[in-house]
């Protein structure tokens, strides 16, 4: 019967211990870059892979119904396709960023957590934290920019689907043939550019066209994956400042405990001299 009751002993206290690490564990999980991280990954995946499509869907319309002679629009589908190789590029360096970031969270939370132990923050990882803000700030202000510009093809895409809407029978207050979308106008194709626009029933063809309706939603989830990557860069420029000052903190904490330490050290040596010394005369 005592072996019995010492052997539950022992799984319960191997079961609290367990308990213990997991909870240690999960005390060291920096949830705000976690978050910040998943949504940075996720609005950046929306934006790469939505506008590839849609720059694609793009193309093959306006080869099909407003350039279809290759000349007129050979600049434009090198930028195209320069664009996609930029969009592979973007996918790539944010996915290794986002990772060191991740990263950098853990050992930030590690020297929060530790203030009052023998972790030490060193000169290096306080200019590494630095160096990360100001870089995600360039890049938070980056794509600031690459989110206007995401808006451009949605405004010029509303507009086409605007005036969809006014071919229908309800709406139509004029000729059929007179309601045209010329995409010239958006100086996406030269003037020169055969036929350049389209009217009436080809103009009805393509509100209708699958390649009109995907791009059409492809640059809206696009132009909203990269609002939220502004939103995921901000937020860790946020948690990176209040890292940075931790570990500045930490820094000057660590400081002062070694001050601290050796003026304690030499007081006792002091003392323990002055006894030896009063030892000598008795």
């Amino acid at each position: 019967m005592e072996t019995s009751y010492d052997d539950t002993e022992d799984e319960r206290q191997e079961k609290q211990g367990c308990f213990e690490c997991c909870i240690k564990c999960l005390g060291g999980v920096p949830y705000a870059s976690l978050v910040a991280t998943i949504l940075c990954f996720s609005g950046v995946a929306l934006f790469c892979g939505c506008s590839h499509v849609a720059l694609t869907g793009t193309i093959t319309l306006l080869e099909r119904e407003f350039s279809k002679i290759p000349s007129d629009n050979a600049m434009l589908t090198d930028i195209v396709q320069l664009m996609q190789y930029v969009i592979y590029g973007i996918a790539s360096f944010f996915f290794l960023y986002g990772i060191i970031l991740l990263a950098e969270g853990f050992y930030t939370t590690s020297a929060v957590k530790e203030l009052h132990s023998e972790f030490k923050t060193t000169i290096c990882g306080r200019c590494i934290s630095g160096m990360f803000v100001f870089l995600t700030y360039i890049l938070g202000i980056t794509w600031l920019g690459v989110f206007g510009f995401s808006a451009v093809p949605v405004f010029v895409f509303y507009n086409m689907q605007s005036i969809c809407a006014a071919l229908s029978p309800v709406a139509n207050q004029t000729s059929f043939d007179s309601i045209c979308v010329d995409v010239r106008q958006y100086g996406i194709i030269p003037w020169n550019a055969t036929p350049g626009k389209a009217c009436g029933s080809t103009l009805q063809n393509i509100c209708v066209s699958n390649e009109f309706y995907m791009s059409y939603h492809l640059y809206i989830v696009a132009c909203a994956g990269a609002g939220a990557t502004v939103i995921a860069l901000i937020h860790y420029l946020m948690i990176l400042s209040a890292n940075w000052a931790y570990l500045k903190d930490a820094s000057h904490l660590h400081s002062y405990q070694d001050i601290r330490m050796k003026e304690e050290q030499e007081l006792q040596d002091i003392q323990s001299r002055s006894k030896e010394c009063l030892h000598s005369y008795s």
